[in-house]
């Protein structure tokens, strides 16, 4: 695998978990009280990126170091997936 590839996988891992990760300890302005005049009761109070951007990193890279270990390492594409679901086939009448 290459570079180029490597990190469009990992982008798209990354991108995926932050939105996984984004709705986690986040607390709106109805739940601290604050509604501030003109905003949504819904919208995040306190809201900061940076806890959120290495948690999000983080996860990612985990997922990322398991998806390198199993088809670089370990030697297994998509199509041996397959291979491992059950067969399913229809019941004898």
């Amino acid at each position: 695998m290459g570079f180029g590839t490597g990190f469009a996988i990992y982008f798209i891992i990354w991108w995926v978990v932050l939105f996984t990760v984004l709705p986690f300890s986040a607390r709106s302005q109805a739940d601290e009280g604050d509604v501030t005049l003109g905003t949504a009761h819904s919208a995040p109070a306190n809201f900061r990126f940076s806890p959120i951007f290495w948690r999000t990193t983080l996860i990612s890279a985990v997922v990322f170091g398991a998806y390198l270990g199993v088809t670089v390492v370990g030697g297994y594409s998509l199509d041996d997936l397959i291979s491992l679901s059950p067969d399913f086939k229809p019941a004898a009448n």
